[in-house]
C-alpha cells in the first residue's frame, strides 16, 4: 500500500504515562510532516470517532491495549499500527525506536495490510460482542466447575463439567488457548478452535471448525457462568442461557512492515517472553 498519509487517529493506554507522552511526541511528528492526527485514550467510550476518514490508526501500548483498539474500530475499515510499550509484542509491530526510524515510510504509506479474524459471540435476547482474540464462556465462582452443553453446527458434541470453554481466533491461538492445550494456527487462517479448560470425564481436546461453523454453548449449571470478550469485557450469563459463537463478518487489518513470513520466524521467541512475563508478573 503506497499514497500520502493525510490522516492519522493514535491510542493509548490511559494508565501508561509512557504511552500516552510517546503518542503526543507521535503526532507531534506527524504534524510536522503535514498529517492531521487526532489523540485519544482507547478506553473512551466514543474514541472511534477520532478515526473516522484516517487512513491510519497508530495504537501504542501493549498488546492489550491493541486488542481494544481492534474491538473499538472493528465497523471502522482502518489499519491498526501496533507500537509496542508492553511486556508482550504478538500483536504490535514496532518498536518506539524503530517507528521513529520508519515514520516517512509510514507517511508514504508503505505498509502491507493484514487482516485478521474476529470472532463473535451473541447471548440469547442480550446483543452481540465481538473480539479478535476469543471469547470463553466460564465458571461463575472459584473452585466450582461449570456445566457447558456444546453443539456444534446442530450436532451435540457433549455435555462438559469444566473450567470452560474457549473459542479462539488464529490471532487467540497463541493465548489462553494455547494455555488449554489448543493448536497454534496461522495467523491469516479463517477457522477457529474450540478447547475445554480443565474438562473432567469428557472431550478434552480441541476442535477446528470449519470457517462457516456455529458453536452453541449454553450453561446448565444452576448459578449461571460468565462471557469473557479477550479477556477485558466480561458478561454473567444465566442459567439455561445459549451463546451463539461464530466467525464475525468484521476483521481487524494490521499494517506490516515486516515480511509475511514474520510469525514464524518470531514465534519461539514471543512464547519465551510470555513465559517469561507471566513467570514474573507482580516482580
Amino acid at each position: 500500500m503506497t499514497g500520502r498519509l493525510s490522516k492519522a487517529a493514535i491510542y493509548h493506554h490511559p494508565r501508561s504515562e509512557g504511552a500516552a507522552g510517546f503518542a503526543e511526541e507521535v503526532a507531534t511528528e506527524l504534524r510536522r510532516r503535514s498529517v492531521a492526527v487526532e489523540v485519544a485514550n482507547a478506553w473512551v467510550e466514543d474514541a472511534a470517532a477520532i478515526a473516522k476518514n484516517a487512513s491510519l490508526a497508530i495504537v501504542v501500548g501493549g498488546d492489550g491495549t491493541v486488542l481494544r483498539a481492534s474491538r473499538l474500530l472493528a465497523e471502522v475499515p482502518v489499519p491498526i499500527l501496533g507500537v509496542n510499550m508492553g511486556r508482550l509484542g504478538f500483536l504490535t509491530d514496532l518498536s518506539p525506536r524503530d517507528f521513529y526510524n520508519r515514520i516517512d515510510s509510514v507517511v508514504a504509506m508503505e505498509w502491507r495490510c493484514e487482516d485478521r479474524l474476529m470472532v463473535e459471540a451473541t447471548i440469547q435476547g442480550d446483543g452481540t460482542f465481538i473480539g479478535l482474540n476469543d471469547v470463553v464462556v466460564s465458571r461463575r465462582h472459584p473452585g466450582r466447575p461449570v456445566y457447558i452443553d456444546v453443539t456444534i453446527d446442530g450436532a451435540h458434541v457433549a455435555l462438559y463439567r469444566c473450567d470452560g470453554i474457549i473459542v479462539a481466533t488464529p490471532t487467540g491461538s497463541t493465548g489462553y488457548s494455547l494455555a488449554a492445550g489448543g493448536p497454534i494456527l496461522a495467523p491469516t487462517e479463517h477457522h477457529l478452535v474450540m478447547s475445554p479448560v480443565s474438562a473432567h470425564l469428557a472431550l478434552g481436546r480441541s476442535i477446528v471448525l470449519q470457517p462457516e461453523s456455529v458453536v452453541q454453548l449454553r450453561v446448565t449449571s444452576e448459578d449461571g457462568g460468565i462471557l469473557s470478550v479477550d479477556g477485558q469485557e466480561d458478561k454473567q450469563i444465566p442459567s439455561d442461557c445459549m451463546v451463539e459463537v461464530r466467525a464475525s463478518q468484521h476483521v481487524t487489518t494490521f499494517a506490516r512492515f515486516r515480511g509475511e513470513s514474520y510469525f514464524y520466524g518470531e514465534l519461539a521467541d514471543r512464547l519465551e517472553q510470555q513465559l517469561s512475563s507471566t513467570m514474573n508478573y507482580g516482580q
